[in-house]
């Protein structure tokens, strides 16, 4: 075991949480170190800017706080402190500039998260804020001590205030896997459990449809659920149905069937289309054409929409070629699919549940840890994709890394 380090501020945690809190800390000239099990720093981070690193959201500040439900009151502090055009700003000051994408997200103009991080970590290394990776954090001693597991074995950490940005519990193997859970409920801190947001849901599909359409996707869908409709795309999946409108309505799917064991989501195949101009549609006359061939020429149906159509009916025990123009319209613009479960927390985008704003001071600080904070997300909020998740977490960061210096300097 090596000797106990005094450190003045440890940050365990090196994603967007975790370092934001490093960095207002070393702004201060308060001696930072971060401690990650991985062996570099933002895995997640640079997974999440594969496809383009979606920083945050153009929407008016109101609008965007109603993204975090019912967290809302607990963020909107920390999120006003640092809203999107403060996350805009930090970007174009690390050389990143960004720019308003048409769906109204947020994008550095590289759209690559790696050029952005490399900028940062220069940065915070010009600050002098140490870094100690393959540092696995596993709790306290008796002494209250940090206990880290290393390759060269166990080291013990003296700190004068702690921040913790573990994560949640989503793409494990990138280093968010929860084990921070045991840690923090032996010191009687309260969890709400962690379960997937922003998350794929199970189908039972037949063999037929899940072979044959597979990974295809439903464009210009409407999806809906309760009071809810999202437009957006959905992707079929061997074992259900996932994508960015799946996800916008994952919190209220995952609860309901948490609550009644499957919950009922519709799809609208053609929502541009009025009511009267779909029956028209579905009224004309279909001569020598399969039916297939037909749908797909009259309502402009993809191939996977019309396996969906024929999935609904199969599964109502009726044939689509015995409804009326009427019964054919109405399933078009409002297919139904049972979902049964959802997918697992390791392949979900985010998760939900973790440390209850309950346990949370103002400035992040835990309760009944005198020092410690937590930040991103640790903590029990989530939020839709569409920067809102990065957004929460530089900011809770920031407040966090507040909260922290307030301390020291009490």
């Amino acid at each position: 075991m090596s000797p106990a380090l005094k450190s003045d501020v440890a940050v365990i945690g090196a994603g967007p949480a975790g370092l934001m809190a490093a960095e207002v800390l070393a702004n201060a000239d308060t001696a930072v170190t971060v401690y990650d099990a991985m062996a570099s720093a933002g895995r997640k981070f640079l997974m999440a800017g594969r496809g383009g690193l979606n920083l945050t959201h153009s929407e008016p500040l109101p609008e965007f706080l109603m993204r975090y439900r019912e967290a809302m009151p607990r963020l909107t502090a920390a999120i006003t402190a640092f809203p999107p055009e403060a996350l805009r700003a930090w970007s174009e000051g690390l050389g990143q500039a960004t720019f308003v994408g048409s769906s109204g997200r947020v994008f550095p103009n590289a759209f690559k998260a790696s050029p952005l991080l490399r900028a940062w970590l220069r940065r915070l290394d010009s600050k002098s804020v140490q870094f100690a990776m393959r540092h696995r954090w596993t709790g306290w001693d008796g002494d209250g001590r940090l206990i880290f597991q290393t390759p060269n074995g166990q080291r013990l950490v003296n700190a004068r205030a702690t921040v913790l940005a573990l994560g949640g519990a989503s793409w494990p193997r990138l280093g968010s896997d929860g084990t921070w859970v045991d840690a923090l409920t032996a010191r009687g801190v309260r969890i709400a459990p962690l379960r997937p947001a922003n998350c794929g849901f199970t189908v039972g599909w037949s063999a037929i449809f899940r072979d044959r359409f597979e990974g295809q996707p439903l464009k210009g869908a409407a999806l809906s659920f309760g009071a809810r409709t999202v437009r957006g795309e959905a992707m079929i999946s061997r074992v259900g149905i996932e994508g960015g409108a799946v996800y916008a309505l994952s919190a209220e799917l995952r609860e309901a069937i948490a609550a009644f064991g499957q919950a009922t989501l519709r799809i609208a195949l053609r929502p541009d289309l009025e009511i009267d101009d779909l029956i028209a549609r579905v009224s004309a006359p279909k001569r020598k054409q399969s039916f297939s061939n037909w749908l797909r020429k009259a309502v402009q149906l993809s191939p996977v929409a019309i396996g969906l159509l024929q999935e609904a009916a199969i599964a109502s025990g009726v044939s689509l070629t015995s409804l009326s123009p009427v019964g054919l319209a109405d399933l078009i613009n409002a297919v139904p699919i049972q979902l049964n479960g959802t997918t697992p927390i390791a392949r979900a985008i985010s998760s939900a549940g973790g440390i209850s704003f309950s346990e949370i001071k103002d400035d992040f600080m835990i309760r009944r840890l005198p020092g410690v904070f937590a930040a991103g997300e640790m903590l029990d909020w989530e939020a839709p994709t569409g920067g809102y998740l990065l957004q929460a977490c530089f900011a809770t960061g920031a407040a966090a890394g507040m909260g922290a210096l307030k301390w020291l300097t009490r």
